[in-house]
């Protein structure tokens, strides 16, 4: 079996949706011939933003895993600006109006570049070495955000030309959605585009989730197109076995995942309002967000007179999220504003697919998040102007489930995305460098 190096900050128990990228490639490799050994950080030593036990079960007791200790620098920074939580994606859980923010922002874009995880990188190094060399590993992947974590890859590349680098990056770098809001001066700026560009131009292979982030990674630097690979997230058909049910009293749409001030979610709550007004004295209609919510996001809910129909859950443990998945009448996926925002693909959709539910996006009209639900014949997407058309669309789905609650789809079409079989494309790409 061919020997492969994982080196990845986010393993469990840390949790969220980035974690399971690697761990399902993990999980799969051996069905596909690659032996894969698992380098991250000790997790007493990590400061996860969330943790989730239950993804604990993934991960084989066959499996080499080197964990390494580390100090955290934003931990120091958060006891001393008095802040209990990690700062989540986009600042979901912050007010970034209060000093202590800013000042935490400003420290994190300045001082911790390319992110505050780059303490990490020398301990990390130094037991990638080891196990190179002690297993003769002549292929490593690092999987990222913390996209500081791709420094041990140059280094690594460095002392072992003859080694081949695959850079999965599952989010832009220099252009992700929150990265404004990191108060960077030019000098930051220019040395953390400096890492982003040896990255890709160093790596052998550069895995991406959407042909929107290889378009966007192509432009920025000629010449890397060739190497880099689409490979989208997925789900597991083992996380979504046994029965699925959707509620028969009330019309239930559900989100899952962080909710950050970029989503601009204003025509949502302006087409449920209206929604509820039209079928008041037909159904009970309910919106459930589970996750870490930006809290403009609730105050949208009181200025539309909405609230009395939201719930608001906090983090939950995976398989609990599945759960909720597979009991909805559907799901509502939010793609956050930004330039980039086409090539947007977050991970929640696959699994969205998995549990067969209808799903509603607001987003870009053209962007691959609107061009997978076409193919999978799994819901439609409506431009943030095109409050009209998702008012007409509510209604449609509120008129078949009064018919019929259960509305779920046709699972042919998605079968492509199973983590399995994209284990296997990451296998092909290993074996082909």
């Amino acid at each position: 079996m061919k020997k492969v190096l994982v080196i990845t900050y986010y393993w469990p128990p840390s949790g969220g949706a980035g974690v399971q990228r690697m761990l399902k490639f993990v999980k799969y490799m051996p069905h596909f011939a690659v032996e894969p050994f698992v380098l991250t950080i000790h997790e007493n030593s990590a400061f996860y933003p969330v943790r989730d036990n239950t993804l604990l079960k993934d991960v084989s007791p066959h499996l080499k895993i080197i964990k390494t200790t580390n100090t955290e620098i934003l931990k120091v920074f958060s006891r001393f600006l008095k802040k209990k939580e990690v700062p989540h994606s986009g600042f979901a859980n912050h007010n970034k109006n209060t000093l202590s923010s800013k000042i935490l922002r400003f420290l994190r874009g300045n001082l911790l570049i390319p992110d505050a995880r780059k303490s990490w990188v020398k301990a990390a190094y130094k037991e990638a070495c080891l196990l190179i060399e002690k297993e003769k590993i002549d292929t490593f992947i690092i999987s990222t955000p913390p996209h500081s974590s791709q420094l041990i890859g140059l280094r690594l590349k460095k002392k072992y030309p003859h080694l081949k680098w695959i850079a999965d990056l599952r989010d832009p770098w220099t252009d992700i959605y929150y990265y404004n809001d990191l108060l960077h001066t030019a000098w930051a700026k220019k040395t953390d585009a400096a890492y982003e560009k040896q990255v890709l131009q160093q790596a052998d292979a550069v895995l991406v989730v959407s042909k929107g982030l290889k378009e966007l990674f192509s432009k920025k630097y000629t010449g890397t197109e060739s190497k880099i690979e689409v490979i989208p997230n997925g789900f597991d058909e083992d996380d979504f076995e046994g029965p699925a049910s959707s509620p028969q009293k009330e019309f239930l749409i559900s989100h899952t995942g962080t909710i950050a001030e970029s989503y601009n979610p204003k025509i949502f709550f302006s087409a449920l309002q209206k929604i509820i007004q039209q079928y008041q004295n037909k159904c009970a209609i309910k919106a459930l967000f589970i996750g870490k919510t930006d809290p403009g996001f609730k105050q949208l809910g009181r200025t539309y007179q909405v609230e009395k129909h939201i719930t608001y859950q906090d983090y939950v443990p995976h398989q609990e999220v599945i759960h909720y998945l597979k009991n909805t009448t559907c799901l509502l996926l939010i793609i956050a504003e930004t330039s980039n925002q086409k090539g947007l693909l977050s991970g929640k959709l696959f699994e969205y697919l998995a549990a067969k539910k209808p799903i509603i996006a607001i987003g870009p009209k053209g962007g691959d998040a609107e061009e997978i639900l076409q193919q999978a014949h799994a819901g439609a997407l409506f431009s943030r102007d095109e409050e009209d058309a998702l008012v007409t669309h509510f209604a449609s789905l509120i008129d078949a489930w009064l018919l019929n609650p259960n509305l779920d789809l046709n699972e042919s079409h998605i079968k492509k995305y199973s983590r399995k079989n994209l284990t296997q494309q990451l296998c092909d790409l290993i074996k082909q460098l």
